[in-house]
């Protein structure tokens, strides 16, 4: 709160001191005092007049600040009126009835927004749930009738599945938390459940696979990391180059163990690589491949992070955009293609059990 403020809502009470001192003064000299004792007597008025405003600021100053300091600690400030003391003044007690009105209202709409969020999220779930009844029925009938015309209907239906897929993880994004399993699981598996999701639009574009030839084992959840490497395939095959390589590399670095997902492809512009992770971004890679829905690099870090995963995406002569540890800089000499690579901080104490 600023003193210069404070004291200039206080002009009126200011001047009208200043009118009965100048009153005072007035009837003591037609009374017959001397100067002498009028100046004393407004020496003492203007004296006891800062003292007290002195301590209504102070006191004001404490009080207020006091309030800032909680509002900020909360996370819903609007539940600011709960923390406070009823004010002892009755024009504060006017602005605290205001505060308890405004704090019910903004009640009542965030328990109507969570409970249409809520229906909505049960209504795309349950789509999902219904739609993959007519995608599994087609995956059979293409399996009793190879051929090239089925194996091309099974590439796209892989593309529906995916974006089935991320409509449920966008769904369950903010709950992710009921629907963990960190356990230890082996890299290679996670790749090739992730290869087989992908296989006839990896077969229909004539995608060269390199996994890795180490196996190593991380602590996460199989069924969101799987997702996450999906996610990469798909970008991979979508911005291709017209003899796509994808390899994948796994490195363990002592206190992390990262996975890379490299291709060659039309790699990131530098102007977008610093936004690839935002929500509905596509930039300009995006404009030129009309179904980019800018989902897919947003809810793989938004899962990173709720898994605690480092997440790092760098594409040919760009500064690399993500999270990463210290000591995980990227290596140099990369000329084409984009390179995404999630780093697993690894727990001493299970090095310490493993050991």
């Amino acid at each position: 709160m600023s003193g210069k403020q404070w004291l200039k809502n206080r002009i009126p009470f200011l001047l009208t001191n200043l009118l009965c001192m100048a009153a005072l003064s007035v009837f003591l000299l037609l009374s017959g005092s001397t100067r002498d004792t009028i100046v004393f007597i407004l020496i003492i008025w203007a004296l006891i007049l800062c003292i007290g405003l002195s301590l209504s600021f102070i006191s004001a100053k404490r009080r207020y600040d006091r309030l800032l300091r909680m509002a900020e600690g909360l996370e819903e400030r609007y539940l600011i009126p709960e923390v406070m003391e009823k004010p002892k003044r009755a024009e504060d007690q006017v602005y605290w009835q205001i505060l308890k009105m405004a704090e019910r209202s903004m009640l009542e709409q965030v328990e109507n927004g969570r409970r249409e969020r809520n229906k909505y999220r049960e209504y795309i779930e349950q789509w999902i749930h219904e739609i993959k009844t007519p995608i599994t029925a087609i995956r059979l009938l293409c399996d009793n009738n190879r051929s090239d015309l089925t194996r091309e209907i099974m590439g796209e239906v892989e593309e529906i599945t995916q974006y089935t897929e991320q409509s449920l993880y966008y769904a369950r994004s903010e709950n992710t938390q009921n629907d963990y399993l960190i356990r230890e699981i082996r890299l290679l598996d996670v790749l090739h459940d992730a290869v087989a999701d992908n296989k006839y639009l990896l077969m229909q574009n004539q995608v060269v696979l390199e996994l890795p030839e180490n196996d190593l084992c991380v602590c996460s959840d199989e069924k969101w990391l799987r997702f996450i490497l999906d996610q990469f395939i798909v970008n991979a095959v979508k911005y291709r180059s017209e003899k796509p390589v994808i390899r994948f590399l796994a490195e363990d670095r002592g206190e992390y163990v990262t996975l890379s997902v490299q291709d060659n492809g039309i790699g990131i512009d530098a102007a977008d690589l610093p936004r690839v992770f935002e929500k509905g971004f596509t930039g300009q890679n995006g404009r030129n491949v009309l179904h980019s829905t800018g989902l897919g690099l947003y809810l793989c870090r938004k899962l990173c992070d709720k898994l605690g995963i480092g997440i790092r995406i760098e594409s040919a002569g760009t500064k690399p955009a993500g999270i990463e540890p210290a000591g995980t800089e990227p290596a140099e000499g990369e000329s084409s293609g984009t390179t995404v690579t999630l780093i697993f901080y690894l727990n001493h104490l299970i090095h310490q059990v493993q050991d």
